[in-house]
């Protein structure tokens, strides 16, 4: 998932793209310690995935912040 498509979710939409993506990254790292992932990348590209959501997350809050400073 792209920053572009992440920007043009709600707020709820991302929150619950995040947790999904969190309990995929546990069945993920189970996987991989029990020796049945074949997919290495995919961790990593779902923890990228974490990483974007959590960022555009917090600018948001951040740009909230500044708009209720500036009042």
């Amino acid at each position: 998932m792209q920053a572009r498509e992440i920007r043009g979710l709600t707020k709820e939409e991302m929150e619950q793209r995040l947790e999904e993506n969190r309990r995929r990254l546990f069945v993920l790292r189970r996987d991989l310690y029990m020796g049945r992932l074949e997919d290495f990348n995919r961790v990593g590209a779902v923890k990228r995935d974490i990483a974007r959501l959590k960022t555009i997350l917090r600018e948001r809050e951040l740009v909230e912040w500044v708009e209720e400073e500036a009042l």
